[in-house]
């Protein structure tokens, strides 16, 4: 019987193979185990064991960067040593630059919450002030409400009087990272590199609406489907709804400042 034995597949595996081949053109960037996330959110039952089976024999992958080495020396606003603690208890900010198809600049400010990695708005735009960067503040603290810190790097925009005088006023503490040091604000660092990895680098934009159009839809794509393995391959949105604290509602340490943030915005 062992001589004569010969090899059967299952009887899903034309169709998982398939399926991975579906999602691995939809997602370009996705890796073996981030595309096993997904088929396990669509009711396979499979292990990721096999999922990398298959991905080998099929010849898929995902050219990596070769990553630089550097000094990983840490200030006292680094994110490795001020961590967010929950939800709407630090945010880092961020600008990324790109271009239309005429060479017309773009400039994207991204939001997000440290703890929950979801991205709370990506602004796109020919340029961005620091009268603009207050702007999309106050939307999104009359949406959310203040955190109790904000993260960046020491960027014009950020350290502009306007901005800091805002943020002292809604008792935001700012945590200005060292210079040159773009890993201590690694949440800000990782995010734009997905949305260079997943987004920037797949697509040709014609003008600045239409490259607001596609990074409105990718950020609701990041924080609703796109599993985060850090989070347990949960998306930012659940993770979130697990922590038990609505986007909307913050901590009663933090309700005195969101009270003034909001009559200032206001």
């Amino acid at each position: 019987m062992t001589q004569r034995y010969e090899a059967t597949r299952p009887d899903d595996e034309e169709r998982l193979v398939a399926r991975m081949r579906e999602l691995a053109t939809k997602h370009p960037r996705y890796g073996y185990r981030r595309i096993w996330a997904l088929l396990r959110r669509e009711g396979w039952s499979i292990n990721r064991k096999r999922v990398h089976r298959l991905w080998r024999r099929e010849g898929l992958k995902v050219t990596r960067p070769q990553k630089r080495k550097r000094s990983r020396g840490s200030s006292e606003n680094s994110c490795s040593v001020r961590k967010a603690e929950s939800p709407n208890h630090v945010w880092t900010w961020d600008f990324i630059h790109d271009h239309t198809m005429c060479r017309g600049p773009l400039k994207l400010l991204s939001l997000v919450d440290e703890y929950t990695r979801e991205c709370l708005t990506l602004e796109v735009s020919g340029s961005i002030t620091a009268q603009d960067a207050i702007a999309v503040l106050r939307r999104q603290f009359l949406i959310r409400g203040a955190p109790v810190c904000i993260r960046s790097d020491n960027g014009p925009e950020f350290i502009a009087k306007a901005i800091q005088g805002w943020l002292g006023s809604a008792s935001v503490e700012t945590l200005y990272v060292a210079p040159g040091s773009p890993w201590e604000n690694g949440y800000a660092e990782a995010f734009h590199s997905r949305l260079r990895d997943e987004f920037l680098n797949l697509e040709a934009f014609a003008s600045v609406k239409e490259a607001q159009a596609l990074a409105n839809m990718w950020r609701d794509d990041y924080n609703q489907e796109r599993p985060h393995s850090s989070l347990g391959y949960l998306t930012p949105v659940e993770f979130r709804e697990r922590c038990g604290q609505d986007a909307t509602t913050v901590e009663s340490d933090q309700t005195r400042p969101n009270r003034r943030a909001s009559r200032l915005s206001l």
